[in-house]
């Protein structure tokens, strides 16, 4: 009786997973890679991890541009990948209401709140037209380019001064960490931490930030039941998170707090004078929290600093990282760069262009978006379908199918840019009458596409602007020997181990 009983399980056993197979392969029509009993096609990804960006970009190539990825069997690791432009032009902006974050996203990017990125129907429209409003008003567009302006003067060019006299090697990325991680805070905050300075003081709340972002990757790459397991027995990256998550509440609640206690004295002084023109005070001052009483409006206030130091700190940091490595290491383009600044101003004698001067330079603004191209800040964008839908393509998307466009591949993607997709060329965006280039957001996705087109796009040009122009104009960088440009594993596309240089002063 034991024995039948025993081969009666294994029977059913052995039914049930040839049946889950192949349901499986039925409904995954367009494999990229082997289907493996069991473990899905998680080994092939975890095999290649140490180089995820470019294996994802070979085996898209491979297959059209689009594919199905499943993960382990009942785990919710199944997505539709897609580099097709027009796949995205039809999720991102003709079917926009059809597809959202969803409520497994907020869950993996719990960190973030309530804020912009994760939201979506009328919470995510309240925050976009809050957030219009105070990006467009020209107090604060003069607010932020005199920041920039006075951080690249009194900090970044010192800084940079120091290290050449000193004669030492920098990790430029760290230069940049820093200088956008002070200017985030004045601009959000009003406050400079003033962390860009010669003796380069450690800074907790980077690293939080970074651990944050890390983990969050991990999320996309490990079924979900393994993520949540670690995040309950708090081992491993989940552990890391947690405490990160720590050190960003009570820095952003601090900060929230303080900004309270300035705006109560300020009411009680009523000077008359303008002041408090960064981004806390203005929310502040809406006073539309999410509800009602000081602790709803806290956690509204937290999420969107949240959001907007993500925003405005480490995608810059990744676009001025990788855009002087691809410089440093194409001598043409720098001069190139070099005698557009020589014919627009001459022998200006300023070491910081304003925000209108550095409008004029189209060499310069290709060059950039070029490096934006090859190297999107933000690598990937994941959408879910709210309803059965039918791509460009022919692919078929279910009701809360995982659809996610690689932008980091979108860019070296011969369909959308030639035969010389792998090459440095700002020639691509200069039309033949000297101008500027327009391509659709949909083919060049750096700043997103459709209805969520990040705000900050033009504010982000004109940063970069000032500080290469700033930098290039004083100084040579050349990347030290044995300096691998190589993408680090997180959501925000930074170089794993820095981007080391030395610096030759030009001659003047």
């Amino acid at each position: 009786m034991a024995i039948f009983l025993g081969y009666a399980a294994a029977t059913m056993v052995a039914v049930f997973c040839i049946t889950h197979f192949f349901h499986r392969r039925l409904c995954c029509r367009h494999p990229l890679f082997t289907d493996y009993p069991i473990l899905g096609m998680l080994p092939h990804l975890l095999r290649n991890m140490w180089r995820f960006q470019d294996f994802v970009t070979e085996v898209l190539k491979q297959h059209g541009g689009t594919g199905e990825f499943t993960g382990p069997w009942f785990t919710s690791m199944n997505y539709l990948v897609t580099i097709d432009p027009l796949n995205v032009h039809h999720v991102m902006s003709k079917s926009f209401h059809n597809y959202v974050k969803g409520p497994v996203f907020r869950d993996i990017f719990q960190a973030f709140g309530d804020g912009i990125f994760t939201a979506d129907s009328e919470t995510w429209k309240f925050n976009r037209d809050l957030f219009h409003s105070l990006f467009k008003q020209k107090s604060f567009e003069v607010f932020l380019e005199k920041t920039i302006h006075n951080k690249v003067q009194n900090s970044l060019l010192p800084v940079l001064d120091h290290v050449y006299q000193q004669g030492s090697v920098v990790d430029l990325q760290d230069v940049f960490n820093r200088f956008t991680f002070d200017n985030i805070c004045s601009i959000v905050l009003g406050n400079d931490p003033n962390c860009l300075s010669v003796d380069f003081p450690e800074v907790e709340i980077e690293k939080a930030f970074n651990e944050a972002e890390e983990t969050i990757f991990h999320r996309h790459v490990v079924p979900r039941c393994v993520w949540k397991l670690q995040k309950w027995l708090k081992i491993g990256q989940e552990k890391k998170m947690a405490e990160a998550c720590i050190v960003l509440d009570e820095f952003i609640y601090s900060c929230i707090a303080s900004k309270r206690e300035d705006l109560s004295r300020y009411e009680e002084n009523e000077t008359g004078e303008t002041f408090h023109v960064d981004l806390l005070t203005n929310l502040m001052r809406e006073g539309k929290g999410k509800g009602e009483g000081e602790a709803h409006e806290d956690i509204f206030l937290r999420d969107a600093v949240f959001n907007l130091f993500v925003a405005g700190r480490d995608t810059l940091t990744s676009a001025l990282t990788w855009f002087f490595w691809l410089v440093a290491t194409n001598p043409l383009v720098e001069a190139k760069i070099l005698e557009e600044m020589n014919e627009k101003f001459g022998s200006n004698e300023k070491t910081v262009l304003s925000a209108e001067e550095v409008k004029k330079l189209v060499y310069l603004h290709g060059a950039m978006c070029e490096s934006l191209r090859l190297f999107p800040p933000i690598p990937f964008e994941r959408k879910q379908a709210l309803k059965a839908d039918v791509l460009p393509s022919g692919h078929e998307v279910n009701p809360s199918t995982v659809i996610l466009f690689c932008l980091y591949s979108m860019g070296r993607y011969e369909e959308i840019w030639g035969k010389d997709s792998m090459e440095f060329k700002p020639e691509r965006w200069i039309s033949e009458k000297r101008g500027n280039v327009y391509v659709p957001s949909y083919k060049f996705i750096a700043f997103n596409a459709g209805p969520r087109t990040c705000l900050g796009k033009d504010s982000s040009f004109v940063q970069m602007k000032m500080v290469a122009t700033a930098i290039l104009h004083k100084y040579h960088v050349e990347v030290v020997e044995g300096c691998i440009a190589k993408p680090n594993l997180s959501i925000v596309l930074l170089m794993k181990d820095g981007l080391k240089v030395k610096l030759t002063k030009r001659e003047t």
